[in-house]
């Protein structure tokens, strides 16, 4: 029996929110992302879309193209505020709800007939339920599997509802791009136009071998998603592969004093996620883009996975040095640890104790530059959950690590 699969996308849902809580902004060029030149477009509502913007476009060529839009800076805790009354609904038409990204998701419902009715009877409803309780508009895709119905809630955008029946998969996806394949991006897509595939019919045509030859396993997938086969299930729990956080900067960096200052706050926000969500990781990257755009990742894998603040930092100090920061201007720079592995606590509370914040009573800075490089893990980690529960109560502004002279890496 075929599935019956949701795909559920929420209308330029950044741009959608700050409409509802200005109405005011009702009908205008709406553009989420900041109101300086130096930041990226995360969220454009249709009528900025007219004027040519769109989502990760820099701000600077967004105000070129429309410079009597709305320019608003990213409000994410109201957003995933209003991204977990939308989910509240889709978890009261079935329990398989798979989130692709806060305003994104595949729904499971098959089965669920005679509950809510047809798939398209309950993709009203959502939508109905979804404008209802949050004012929100949601575009819905149903087929049978995800990629189909990934295609369809896209292809009806805004506001769309598309349902594609079982058995006619081919006639639906066959007139369409190439593009709309998943994997198809700039470069394969000019490589399929070579090969005079333009159309997904064009792409079924092609036999399989010459597919994988010009395009290794990828072509093997290509072949696939041109038959509109997708056997993937919806998969209500997804592994997380790194956490991280990346910030891009209003002015270039140019000094490596300052690029340290910023590292040790991205360090520590993603230490402080890392506890939060009960991860430990080995592998710390760190990301520089510099102000011609160019890109570079460094990365280094620890013996043993750690959610410590500091010791994140001390990597990614040692992986600046690996970058041309300093010699050229940096715009963006980002903390990431990966490899990760649920944490184990090996801190049994059964007393609590004063841990003092700089090193041992009464240690001066100069005595504390003799104090062991590497403190005792369970009081390390007893500080950093002390910190934690801190800003949590008092805010992240109330308490902040210190960078020691001795933390400081000299520049290569």
């Amino acid at each position: 029996m075929p599935r019956s699969i949701l795909h559920l996308d929420l209308d330029a849902f950044y741009a959608a929110v700050e409409a509802l809580d200005h109405p005011e902004l009702k009908g205008k060029p709406v553009i989420v992302g900041g109101t300086e030149n130096r930041g990226v477009v995360a969220a454009a509502s249709y009528e900025a879309r007219k004027f040519g913007v769109r989502s990760a476009m820099a701000i600077a060529l967004a105000k070129r193209l429309c410079p009597d839009g709305v320019y608003l800076p990213v409000r994410m805790s109201r957003y995933v505020e209003m991204s977990g009354q939308v989910f509240d609904v889709y978890g009261r038409f079935t329990p398989l709800v798979e989130p692709l990204s806060i305003d994104e998701a595949f729904l499971d419902i098959s089965g669920c007939e005679k509950l809510f009715g047809s798939a398209q009877e309950t993709a009203r409803k959502i939508k109905e339920a979804v404008l209802k309780e949050t004012g929100l508009i949601v575009s819905a895709g149903a087929a049978s599997n995800k990629f189909i119905a990934k295609i369809a809630s896209d292809v009806g955008k805004p506001d769309g509802l598309v349902v594609v029946p079982p058995g006619e998969e081919q006639v639906f996806l066959d007139p369409l791009p190439v593009s709309r394949v998943w994997g198809v991006g700039k470069v394969t897509g000019q490589e399929l136009g070579r090969m005079g595939i333009r159309t997904i019919k064009d792409l079924r045509r092609m036999p399989k071998e010459t597919l994988v030859s010009s395009f290794g396993v990828h072509g093997g997938q290509l072949f696939a998603l041109a038959r509109g086969i997708d056997d993937r299930p919806v998969e209500t729990e997804r592994e997380v592969k790194s956490i991280g956080h990346e910030e891009t900067y209003g002015h270039d960096l140019l000094l490596r004093e300052t690029m340290r200052r910023e590292l040790l706050t991205l360090s520590n926000r993603v230490a402080q996620r890392l506890r939060k969500e009960g991860f430990r990781g080995k592998t710390v990257t760190l990301k520089v883009k510099y102000a011609d755009f160019v890109q570079v990742t460094r990365a280094i894998t620890l013996h043993n996975a750690t959610d410590d603040g500091g010791t994140i930092y001390r990597c990614a100090l040692d992986l600046l040095v690996e970058t041309e920061a300093g010699a050229r201007p940096v715009r963006l720079m980002g903390v990431s640890v990966s490899k990760l592995s649920k944490a184990v606590d090996h801190i049994k509370e059964s007393r609590m104790e004063q841990i003092p914040l700089f090193g041992r009573p009464g240690a001066t800075a100069t005595t504390r530059a003799a104090l062991p490089a590497t403190p005792d893990p369970a009081k390390k980690e007893r500080l950093n959950r002390a910190v934690d529960a801190i800003r949590e109560k008092f805010g992240s502004g109330r308490i902040a690590h210190g960078v020691f002279p001795s933390d400081e890496k000299p520049d290569r």
